[in-house]
């Protein structure tokens, strides 16, 4: 079996938002179904697609009232769709486990089958037992700033903006997809961005003059600050990134995609602060675990073994606070004194 939905290991994971003309297709879950199988035409006989059109259209309703995004209602609907049409009965476990243990894809993604067709199986108020998968989170690649940087100065105008917006705030793309105007305070230069993915807390983010530039100079021909589908702008992206590699000599920067962002501004943001609670709230993330990968990345990527370091004492709360002010960072306290260092 070969399920044609993508892979969610990594920048594909987010729920992207569709553009804001594909909107009325996805406000219902008739909408979310039609628009699955307008998509890729060809599901089988009229009746074996009016069949499964009613279980899907039944089975959005049902994960709409569990309250879950239209997003992942929509890729639930795909999962099962696919499943279908690889001849697999639905209505039979054991069908779906064999399909799975035939399926050549990632442990990730047939984890995310397992969860699509485990919600399909509860609101039929059967059970099963799920096979395990055991999803290992791989070591991102973190890119210099200066190939991030000449990836933005490569591509036009909204996809420079598009890029900097994540390179400043760690969003995820779908999030910065979904931003509107209303968001974007411009005199303030702040971002509050209260509509986070994968249920992470609302955020706030200071952005710089430059991108409030950038941003400035895109038209406003709607709600959302970039009114487009997530398909579109990544196939804007991929050509792009293909010709400046070529262009360059550089192919490192193949291996960066949206989601490479958040994982270059986390650890920069964590090498900068050494503050791994900062982090946390900046990406939103709910449980700390999820942050920690950014210490093992930072500690190997900048590595101060040898790194020289100027160093200072401080005793009175006056010292200490002109020592942070400057810079410093905390290191350790012997004899009552606060012992304080600074990379040279």
């Amino acid at each position: 079996m070969r399920l044609e939905a993508k892979d969610s290991r990594r920048a594909g994971s987010e729920k992207h938002p569709p553009a804001e003309g594909e909107m009325d297709n996805m406000s219902n879950p008739e909408g979310v179904v039609k628009s699955i199988l307008v998509q890729r035409p060809g599901a089988g006989q009229d009746d074996k697609k009016e069949e499964l059109e009613g279980k899907l259209i039944s089975f959005a309703w049902w994960l709409k009232k569990q309250g879950l995004r239209e997003s992942t209602v929509k890729q639930y609907c795909k999962i099962l769709r696919q499943l279908v049409k690889s001849s697999v009965n639905l209505d039979d476990p054991e069908a779906v486990k064999e399909a799975l243990a035939r399926n050549g894809r990632s442990e990730r993604w047939k984890a995310l089958i397992v969860h699509a067709y485990s919600a399909y199986l509860k609101m039929k108020g059967k059970h099963w037992d799920p096979p395990r998968f055991d999803v290992v989170r791989k070591i991102p690649f973190i890119p210099l700033e200066s190939e991030i940087d000449a990836l933005i100065a490569g591509c036009g105008p909204k996809t420079a903006a598009l890029l900097q917006l994540l390179k400043e705030t760690g969003m995820r793309i779908g999030e910065a997809l979904r931003l509107t105007w209303k968001d974007v305070d411009l005199e303030r230069r702040v971002i509050i961005f209260n509509e986070p993915e994968k249920n992470s807390n609302p955020r706030i983010f200071k952005i710089s003059p430059r991108l409030i530039s950038m941003l400035s100079m895109l038209p406003r021909n709607g709600v959302r600050v970039f009114p487009t589908s997530y398909h579109s702008v990544k196939n804007n992206f991929k050509h792009s990134r293909r010709r400046l590699a070529e262009r360059l000599n550089n192919p490192r920067l193949l291996n960066i995609s949206f989601h490479t962002f958040r994982h270059w501004k986390a650890t920069m943001e964590y090498h900068k602060t050494k503050d791994l609670l900062h982090v946390k709230e900046l990406l939103g993330h709910k449980n700390v675990d999820n942050t920690m990968v950014y210490i093992q990345i930072e500690r190997a990527l900048f590595n101060e073994t040898d790194a020289e370091f100027t160093v200072r004492i401080a005793k009175t709360p006056d010292e200490i606070k002109e020592l942070l002010e400057a810079g410093f960072e905390y290191v350790c306290e012997k004899d009552g004194f606060l012992f304080f260092r600074r990379r040279k």
